[in-house]
């Protein structure tokens, strides 16, 4: 449900979507699941190419030979899914906390993820009705 066009590779990157999905259990317990969809470099792929030629993490082979050199890889671009599932209505809260593990994630910044979302896991919601 996280990619409900298809995973499918890009030959450039797309920005991120966010969009909530409701998912209905057994027990008609209803679930919200807030996906945020990124597009990441992907440079460990082995590419074929039309005249016998791959490329694989620089190397350069040709008809069972091994050539060194420096081929840049083809770049392109794989779609990740960060997803948040709650019981609760907040897709404006879940957005931003997803944009905020995105934006570390992305950035590299120096805060352990694990870290981060056990933060976000251990904030106390608000009663329903009241303020946020």
């Amino acid at each position: 449900f996280c990619q409900p066009g298809g995973w499918q590779l890009s030959k450039e990157r797309k920005q991120p979507t966010f969009f909530v999905v409701v998912l209905t259990d057994i027990d008609s317990e209803r679930h919200y699941c807030s996906c945020l969809t990124f597009y990441e470099a992907e440079i460990n792929l082995q590419v074929k190419l039309h005249n016998n030629v791959s490329v694989f993490k620089g190397t350069k082979e040709i008809e069972g030979e091994e050539e060194s050199g420096l081929i840049p890889p083809a770049e392109v671009f794989a779609p990740k899914s960060l997803v948040l599932v709650s019981r609760l209505d907040y897709p404006e809260i879940f957005r931003a906390c997803l944009g905020l593990i995105y934006t570390v994630y992305v950035d590299s910044l120096n805060v352990s993820l694990e870290t981060l979302i056990a933060n976000l896991c251990s904030c106390l919601v608000p009663a329903s009705g009241g303020s946020q």
